[in-house]
């Protein structure tokens, strides 16, 4: 038990330096009935996101580490309280880790759309898909949504989100169809998707397919950029848009054309030619105007959509999502918040790991006015 406080004591030197106000003023704590501190929800709250435990088990669990001892529903409560204060927790971690959330596109709103597929603990738990949508630079939570992971309309699609004109949509390769190009274009917002030949093609001003291929052979030395002007077909609504493109230093190229590799070894894909090729390359098909929006804003506003995809793969592979709390919008997004949290803290945590000293923990600072000894 000495070493968990002293592991905890670790970790609270890692969370932003105004946590515990954070708390008070996001109106996380109205009382603190069952936990006798800021200190001791909190890490109530991480065991239950972090661990993957139900609500259940997490409160036995702090009863016998001598945390706090509350029921289930007490638990459930704060979480749902909790849901601002992790919101905002990790919005100073992500600043800590030297990323800046605010998009390139000054003046114009911004929401990244992701989903991920998550299982339930045990070996019979079921599988999830969620389906959520961010707000940039405040990382608001404004769509949440569990289906499962497999069946009629459970897959990822623009369609099933709703958008405000003007607002640019920031979405990776699976959403890369042309009726969720229409749909976002329908409701006067704009889209700004990672480009997936196979499943969106397209089309020059002739209606002829746009021979990309050949125009990337332009782009021969790394961080090279270029855009060509294309058009999206869905039914008989053609879309004008382009296709902002940046060729991968070698190292990335060879990383990328060996995830190609192994997925055809897997019996998952087949490395073609053609798709070695496409990995040399970022493409980002987007229908903001050039005359507004240059070819290196519309690349650096995606580079920020990758930063918050990095965090949800180190969040699947380290974290593990575990218990998806499907009681309410509310709580799901606070579970949300705190598994980004939990990867964020990680993050830092590598971070700093090589600086630790050999003690294994950060001196507290003077109080203010007293120097250190000698």
């Amino acid at each position: 038990m000495t070493a968990l406080r002293e592991d905890w004591k670790v970790l609270c030197g890692l969370f932003p330096a105004d946590w515990e106000a954070l708390g008070r003023s996001s109106g996380a704590v109205t009382r603190l009935r069952g936990f006798g501190s800021l200190n001791a929800l909190l890490r109530a709250l991480l065991l239950h996101v972090g661990c993957g435990w139900s609500l259940r088990e997490t409160v036995v669990q702090a009863q016998l580490a001598g945390i706090a001892e509350v029921s289930d529903v007490t638990l459930l409560n704060r979480l749902r309280q909790a849901e601002d204060w992790l919101r905002q927790l990790c919005q100073r971690l992500w600043k800590d880790n030297g990323v800046d959330l605010e998009p390139a596109l000054k003046g114009r709103p911004v929401r990244l759309i992701d989903a991920t597929t998550v299982k339930e603990p045990g070996k019979t738990g079921g599988q999830w898909r969620v389906h959520y949508s961010l707000r940039l630079p405040n990382l608001e939570c404004d769509h949440f949504e569990l289906t499962a992971a497999r069946g009629k309309n459970t897959g990822e699609r623009l369609g099933r989100f709703r958008f405000h004109p003007g607002e640019v949509v920031l979405a990776d390769a699976g959403y890369s169809h042309p009726p969720g190009i229409a749909e976002v274009v329908r409701q006067h917002a704009h889209v700004c998707v990672r480009l997936n030949p196979a499943s969106l093609p397209l089309w020059d001003e002739r209606r002829r397919p746009f021979p990309l291929l050949k125009r990337l052979k332009s782009l021969s030395r790394a961080g090279t950029t270029a855009e060509w002007r294309v058009w999206v077909e869905s039914g008989e609504q053609r879309i004008a848009g382009r296709v902002c493109g940046v060729r991968k230093s070698e190292i990335a190229i060879r990383r990328a054309q060996r995830r190609l590799l192994r997925k055809q070894q897997q019996g998952k894909s087949t490395a073609t030619a053609e798709t070695q090729e496409y990995a040399r390359y970022v493409l980002v098909f987007t229908t903001l105007p050039s005359r507004e929006v240059t070819t290196r804003q519309v690349l650096d506003c995606y580079r920020l959509r990758w930063q918050i995809e990095l965090t949800f793969k180190r969040l699947k592979s380290i974290v593990r999502l575990g218990h998806i709390p499907k009681h309410d919008d509310q709580s799901s997004r606070a579970w949300l918040y705190g598994k980004l949290f939990v990867a964020l803290l990680s993050q830092k945590l590598i971070r700093v790991g090589s600086a630790i000293s050999p003690w294994g923990y950060y001196l507290p600072e003077p109080p203010s006015g007293l120097q250190p000894l000698a």
